[in-house]
């Protein structure tokens, strides 16, 4: 590269860094650059002061009323040092009650922000811990019981980033919003009057809130240019109940490099990378060539997710690269990932997660009727309840309520673990701390996808549906996908979460969890 293009180029993304986080459009003629939310890192002080605020924000024509964390949409990404103690003060400015959740850390319960750590309207609350896991990419989010899926549609959610030595030492891609590049993508819907049009009724409580229109970081397909070499995406699927389905538009490899917990031992290359709603990916695209390409999310066989325009392929992102050459490098070994332990004689603990048959029922008719027969994902309405009839347990009054319109009918308590529906007072059973156990998940007979995630722990996969797990899916996980079979987790917990603050384990498809596939437990 000659001198001056060095210095050209050099420039330019000097100055499109310095540029207002959210608000840059420098190097995007086309379309929105891609907002980079503000590396956050704790003062003097080891203190972060987290504002939970409502403001407005413009998706295209579109100006709606939204909420979130520093500014009024999303959030910052918090940078943590394993080993390194931090006090985050949080102010919630909003008019209702929330929580603020600590998604994929290794926390004590006092401080995870489960739907008991309310921080109520108007109040405060400041949480200190000390993160000792693995360098990872984990994320913020409400957990206010029975309206964690308003409160992340509103716009309520944030990343965080854990380093380590490990990953200090690995010359991956680490220039933040440059070559190293938060993706956190999240569908919405919009009512007539422009606003984000969130509803729980009894089709979002079956099938879950699902959106029109794909937002990248806020933004309604932006662009990126980066320096050409080793791009470094860190992928967060943010929506309440879309799962996703990632590959490049040109077909380029996805070189895996790290899932919810942190670093695999060496990288997985895949041409589509499948995202359950929570789950963060880390991936490495190399863009040596030149040549500028969309990431995508390719069509999903789910219950209400084939409508349109999520029936075709929908951008993520442009990546545009620069003359300018990147640093990172895409290492042939990353970490060490212990292998597993015995896995005799450990504690086994089942969970069947369900339905009513009642919402079943009628919550398909209603998709059916409103989004046609193309909504069903190729299943008939008919097929959908046989197995779901012997877990929900409906008796003649509730065949009475479906005749008659299901008025009264509570879907506020219809998901379920082991047929009891979310009881904020009373954990289901007690984890005894350091000691391994294995979970088996089960949602045979309910034929909708749950993507099952525990509080307080990275786990490891033992079984997916049956199946042995991929190899991107085989490190340390919060997040296993459960979808009409059986699902295995060995799982550890190192911290107390007494009753008051008891970890959660739920279905993290938003509405599901907000309409009782939850349960607490103590360590």
């Amino acid at each position: 590269m000659q001198r001056r293009d060095f210095l050209k180029y050099s420039a330019v993304i000097g100055a499109f860094s310095a540029l207002p986080l959210w608000s840059r459009s420098v190097l995007a003629a086309e379309r929105p650059a891609l907002p980079i939310p503000e590396l956050l890192t704790a003062d003097a002080r080891n203190r972060i002061r987290l504002i939970v605020q409502a403001g407005k924000s413009t998706f295209g024509e579109i100006t709606a009323q939204t909420w979130g964390y520093n500014g009024s949409l999303l959030g910052p990404a918090i940078r943590l040092r394993q080993g390194k103690a931090v006090s985050v003060d949080i102010h919630n400015t909003l008019a209702e009650e929330t929580t603020v959740h600590w998604h994929g850390l290794e926390v004590p319960g006092a401080v995870d922000g489960g739907p008991q750590g309310v921080i109520k309207a108007g109040e405060s609350r400041s949480v200190t811990f000390t993160p000792t896991q693995r360098a990872a990419t984990c994320w913020f989010h409400p957990h206010q019981h029975g309206k964690t899926g308003h409160q992340v549609a509103m716009g309520l959610a944030g990343l965080v980033l854990i380093e380590d030595d490990d990953s200090r030492q690995l010359r991956l891609p680490q220039q933040w919003g440059i070559d190293d590049v938060p993706v956190i993508m999240q569908d919405k819907r919009f009512t007539a009057s422009g606003e984000i049009g969130y509803q729980l009724d009894i089709m979002t409580a079956a099938v879950g809130w699902f959106g029109d229109t794909l937002l990248t970081n806020g933004a309604r397909y932006p662009q990126h240019s980066a320096p050409r070499g080793w791009l470094r995406l860190r992928l967060l699927n943010g929506c309440n109940a879309r799962s996703l389905n990632i590959a490049a538009s040109d077909k380029r490899p996805l070189y895996v490099i790290a899932s919810d917990g942190g670093l695999l031992a060496e990288p997985v290359k895949v041409t589509e990378l499948p995202m359950l709603m929570g789950e963060r990916f880390e991936v490495l695209v190399d863009t040596r060539d030149g040549k500028p390409f969309d990431l995508l999310t390719l069509p999903v066989d789910q219950m209400g997710m084939t409508v349109a325009p999520f029936d075709q392929p929908q951008p993520v992102l442009r990546v545009q690269p620069l003359r300018i050459a990147a640093s990172g490098t895409l290492p042939d070994a990353l970490v060490n990932v212990p292998a597993l332990p015995a896995l005799d004689n450990l504690t086994q603990r089942k969970f069947q997660l369900s339905m009513d048959p009642m919402l079943d029922m009628m919550g398909m008719q209603a998709l059916q009727e409103k989004y046609g027969a193309q909504a069903m994902s190729g299943r008939a309405h008919g097929d959908m309840n046989h197995g779901s009839m012997n877990h929900g347990g409906m008796n003649h009054d509730g065949m009475a309520g479906m005749q008659h319109g299901g008025h009264g009918f509570d879907f506020h308590n219809a998901n379920r673990i082991n047929g009891k529906a979310f009881d904020m007072t009373t954990p289901l059973f007690a984890a005894q701390k350091g000691q391994f156990e294995r979970w088996v998940i089960s949602g045979e007979g309910d034929m909708m996808l749950h993507p099952f995630h525990i509080h307080g722990t990275q786990f490891r996969i033992l079984s997916e549906n049956g199946r042995p797990p991929a190899a991107h899916r085989s490190g340390w996980k919060d997040t296993v996908n459960v979808d009409g079979g059986v699902s295995e987790v060995l799982v550890r917990f190192d911290h107390d979460a007494p009753k008051e603050f008891a970890y959660m384990a739920h279905c993290h498809l938003l509405e599901h969890e907000d309409t009782g596939m939850m349960m607490g437990f103590t360590v």
